[in-house]
């Protein structure tokens, strides 16, 4: 049987979905399970995934998506956005992990004061930016996920992410990063993957 890491080689940025082919909702929560459990700094998980299979939204995502054909024809689309409200999800992670109990969340204050400082030190852009890049883990994640099932996955940042803000109806405080397709590839001919030598990637000290 096929491990994660041979699924790895078999995985490619697929550019060719068959609209035909769609994800179970089973596998999909897999999917979504790997992108809830994916680490962030803190444990905060400062962002929101839309799941889009209606195939309308799909096309206004295309079109944004300077029409792309991956938006259209893959089973599912998943856009991943980041969130700058850092002292609410602060105070909504202590609530969830002293279970609404005072002198549970009093003896966790110490860590909470910390959390409190670092959202307080990043404000509007700069939040934005560092809820950016802990998305991408969750996207990686996800990928990994897609690998790890044989479900094939096309990570899409050539995209108006105003305008899929738009279309998704994203809050103000949330703002879209990036998107992945998923679904199954079509049956055609695939370029060899390329990759860089070890010696070129790896210095090993």
């Amino acid at each position: 049987m096929a491990t994660f890491l041979d699924n790895l080689d078999w995985r490619c940025a697929e550019k060719a979905f068959d609209p035909a082919k769609k994800v179970s909702d089973s596998d999909l929560a897999k999917i979504l399970h790997a992108i809830k459990m994916s680490p962030s700094s803190f444990g905060m998980q400062p962002y929101h995934f839309y799941v889009v299979s209606d195939q309308a939204t799909k096309m206004k995502l295309k079109e944004k998506g300077y029409n792309q054909q991956q938006f259209e024809d893959a089973s599912h689309v998943i856009v991943f956005c980041g969130r700058d409200d850092l002292k609410d999800r602060v105070n909504t992670y202590f609530e969830m992990a002293s279970g609404g109990d005072a002198t549970k969340r009093a003896a966790m204050k110490g860590y909470e004061d910390m959390m409190t400082g670092f959202a307080e030190g990043k404000q509007g852009e700069a939040a934005m930016s560092w809820a950016h890049r802990q998305a991408y883990i969750a996207f990686g994640f996800a990928m990994a996920a897609c690998a790890e099932l044989m479900i094939d996955s096309c990570p899409m940042e050539g995209l108006d992410t105003a305008a899929f803000d738009q279309i998704l109806n994203v809050p103000a405080n949330t703002k879209t990063v990036a998107a992945l397709t998923i679904g199954y590839r079509k049956d055609v001919p695939h370029m060899p993957k390329v990759r860089f030598t070890d010696e070129d990637l790896f210095t090993k000290i």
